[in-house]
C-alpha cells in the first residue's frame, strides 16, 4: 500500500477508504452512474489503492457478494413471493384497515413501529423488511399517508432490534463476548429500543417526510397493493400466515435456552425455525390461506409467484455488489485499522464500545461486522476497570453498530429501491434514521448506567 503525506498505514487506509466512499456516492449522485457499476468500480478501487494483490481483489469482492446473496437472494425470492400472495389474496389490505381502524389513520406510522419491533425479536432485518414492507405500500395508498414517513417507522423498528435485542446473532455473540446475562440484557434492551425506535422512525420520519417528496415506484405499489373485487380474508388467518416464519424461528430461539445441541428434538426445531426454511414453510402454507383458500387456481399462483420476481432483480443485485463492496473494505484492513485508533485512545468502555462499534460500521457497512468486532475488543479493556455493566456493555455497542450506514451497507439499497428514493435521498432518510437511532439508544444506555 501506499501512504500519502507521510501518514501511517492506518491512517492511510482510513483515507483511502473516506476516498473511496465519497468517488462511489460521486459517481452516483453526480455523474449518475448505475449503482451496480459503481459499487464494482469502487471496490476495485479500493482494493488497487489499498494495495492488495490483483488476484486477491477479485477473490474477495466474488466471496463478498457471495456471503450476502447466499442467504439474502433466498430470503428476498420467498419473502417476495410470499408478500405478492399477501396483496393478491386481500390479506394485506385486511391488515391494512384492521391496523387504520385500531389506532386511527393520524397514527398508523406507530402501529408500523410497533408491528416491527414485535415481529423483529426473532428475524433478521431482511427478513422484516421483505415480510412487512407490503403493508407499508398498502397502509400509504389506504390513508394517503407519505410513504417515507410509514416505511422509516417499520426500518427504526426492526433495525433496532436487529443490533440490540438477542436472539440476534450479533447481540448473542456480544453477550457471550462480555459474559452478559441473556434474560437481563434483553429486558435493558427493550427499555432502550422503544424510545430510540420512537424518536428515529415516527418522529423523525414524520418531520422528513414533509421536506422529501418522492415518486412511489408504481411496479411496487400495484403488485403489493392490487386486489381483485373479492372476499378479504380473515384478520386471523392472514396474521398467522404472516407470522409463521417469525412463529417457527422464536419457537427455534426458546427451545437453543432450553435444550443441549446435541438433543435430537432441537436439531429438528433449529432446522425448520432457521430463516429460510421458516420462510419455505410460510410460503407453503399462503399457497393454502392466499391462494387455494381464496379461490386461485394453480395456474394463478404460478402467475403471481412469476410475476413478482422481476421487480426485486435490480435489489439483489445492488445487494450483492454493496457486499463485495463491503468485503474489500475489510480485507484490505479498514475495520483493523479502526480498532487500532480507537484503542489507544482513553475512553471509559461504554464510550469506546460506542465508538469503534460506529467507525467499524461506517467504514464496512455491516452492523454484525461492527459489533463482534468491537465487542472483541472492548472486552479486555472492560475487564482491568471491575465495576461496569456488561450487559450495557452489549447495548452500547449494538448501538455504536447502527450509526452512520450509507452506500456500503445492503440495507441502504434495500430501502432505497423499496422508497423509490435516489442516493441522497436516502442518506438525508435513511442513514439519517439509522444515526439518530444510534445516538439515542446510546442515550438511554449513558441514562441506565447512572442507576444500574
Amino acid at each position: 500500500m501506499y501512504s500519502v503525506f507521510g501518514l501511517s498505514h492506518d491512517a492511510s487506509l482510513l483515507l483511502y477508504a473516506l476516498i473511496s466512499i465519497l468517488g462511489l456516492i460521486l459517481l452516483i449522485a453526480k455523474f449518475k452512474m448505475n449503482p451496480f457499476v459503481a459499487l464494482i468500480v469502487g471496490a476495485i478501487f479500493m482494493g488497487l489503492i489499498s494495495g492488495m494483490p490483483f488476484t486477491d481483489i477479485v477473490k474477495s469482492y466474488q466471496e463478498g457478494v457471495a456471503s450476502v446473496l447466499g442467504f439474502i437472494a433466498i430470503v428476498l425470492g420467498l419473502g417476495t413471493m410470499l408478500g405478492k400472495l399477501m396483496a393478491e389474496s386481500g390479506g394485506a389490505e385486511r391488515i391494512a384497515q384492521t391496523l387504520v381502524r385500531v389506532f386511527g389513520e393520524k397514527n398508523v406510522h406507530w402501529a408500523m413501529m410497533v408491528v416491527a419491533l414485535i415481529c423483529g425479536i426473532p428475524v433478521f432485518i431482511q427478513v422484516g423488511i421483505v415480510l412487512l414492507f407490503p403493508l407499508v405500500f398498502v397502509i400509504a395508498k389506504h390513508t394517503g399517508t407519505s410513504l417515507i414517513k410509514i416505511g422509516l417507522s417499520l426500518v427504526a423498528g426492526l433495525a433496532v432490534v436487529h443490533s440490540l435485542i438477542p436472539p440476534h446473532p450479533a447481540a448473542m455473540l456480544a453477550v457471550g463476548i462480555f459474559n452478559a446475562d441473556v434474560g437481563k440484557t434483553i429486558f435493558l434492551a427493550l427499555i432502550v429500543s422503544l424510545p430510540a425506535a420512537a424518536i428515529a422512525g415516527p418522529l423523525y420520519g414524520t418531520w422528513i417526510s414533509k421536506r422529501i417528496k418522492v415518486e412511489t415506484s408504481s411496479e411496487l405499489m400495484e403488485q403489493f397493493t392490487e386486489t381483485k373485487d373479492r372476499e378479504l380474508p380473515g384478520f386471523g388467518i392472514t396474521l398467522f400466515t404472516i407470522l409463521l416464519p417469525v412463529i417457527l424461528m422464536l419457537l427455534a430461539t426458546i427451545v437453543d435456552l432450553m435444550l443441549p445441541e446435541t438433543n435430537g428434538f432441537r436439531q429438528v426445531v433449529d432446522f425448520i425455525g432457521s430463516p429460510i426454511i421458516a420462510l419455505l414453510l410460510a410460503l407453503l402454507f399462503a399457497f393454502y390461506s392466499f391462494g387455494y383458500a381464496r379461490g386461485f387456481s394453480k395456474q394463478q399462483i404460478l402467475k403471481y409467484t412469476n410475476d413478482c420476481l422481476g421487480p426485486v432483480a435490480s435489489i439483489i443485485l445492488l445487494i450483492g455488489a454493496g457486499g463485495g463492496f463491503n468485503r474489500i473494505l475489510t480485507d484490505s484492513g479498514v475495520g483493523d485499522a479502526i480498532a487500532e485508533f480507537a484503542q489507544s485512545a482513553h475512553l471509559s468502555p461504554l464510550v469506546l464500545a460506542f465508538v469503534i462499534a460506529g467507525l467499524i460500521r461506517a467504514a464496512v457497512g455491516s452492523a454484525t461486522v461492527a459489533m463482534t468486532t468491537a465487542a472483541g475488543i472492548v472486552a479486555p479493556i472492560a475487564m482491568t476497570m471491575p465495576g461496569g455493566s456488561p450487559e450495557l456493555l452489549v447495548l452500547a455497542t449494538g448501538a455504536g453498530s447502527i450509526i452512520l450506514s450509507h452506500v456500503n451497507d445492503s440495507g441502504f439499497w434495500i430501502v432505497k429501491e423499496y422508497l423509490n428514493l435516489s442516493v441522497p435521498q436516502t442518506l438525508k432518510t435513511w442513514t439519517v434514521m439509522e444515526t439518530i437511532l444510534g445516538f439515542a439508544a446510546f442515550g438511554m444506555v449513558l441514562l441506565l448506567s447512572v442507576f444500574i
